[in-house]
């Protein structure tokens, strides 16, 4: 291998999410409605279905392709799963604006946006395709001690 190849592309991260959908073509679509995300490449295989997309929100890239249930290992799509096993969180300099352009886009709430004991303005929407996005805003910097203080009361008040 030349040594004047970086080992992790530039603009790339330590660790990459990637989603399996069914449709990426309309998931990658829907993710520039609802996110402002921004295409960086498609690799399709013969059958048009694509084998590996990228797509960039924010600063963050995310991998994405369709399901292949008949290859051995591969993803597959909460819908075949009847569920996920992980989600994303987006940090944005204005989550309440983001969920409106999310929920219009054809997200679907599941938790209302609102101030957290952790210091963020956090929601949470699921996209037409299964998967979980949390939506939050910094909003205070706390201390481990502001935030222990601020759970236990936010779990009392829920107990009442």
């Amino acid at each position: 291998m030349p040594s004047n190849v970086d080992p992790i592309p530039e603009g790339y991260g330590t660790v990459m999410p990637a989603l399996c959908v069914r449709d990426a073509a309309r998931a990658i679509e829907f993710y520039k409605k609802a996110f402002g995300a921004l295409e960086l490449t498609r690799m399709a295989g013969p059958d048009g279905k694509i084998m590996h997309a990228e797509i960039k929100i924010g600063g963050s890239i995310v991998f994405l392709c369709d399901e292949f249930p008949d290859m051995p290992g591969a993803c597959r799509a909460p819908q075949t799963l009847n569920g996920v096993t992980s989600g994303l969180y987006l940090y944005v300099p204005d989550a309440d604006s983001l969920f409106a352009r999310a929920l219009k886009a054809g997200a679907k709430q599941i938790m209302p946006l609102s101030d957290m004991f952790w210091g963020d303005r956090y929601g949470k929407l699921q996209d037409p395709f299964g998967h979980f996005w949390g939506l939050a805003t910094r909003k205070e910097n706390l201390s481990p001690q502001e935030i222990k203080k601020r759970q236990e009361d936010y779990f009392s008040a829920a107990k009442s």
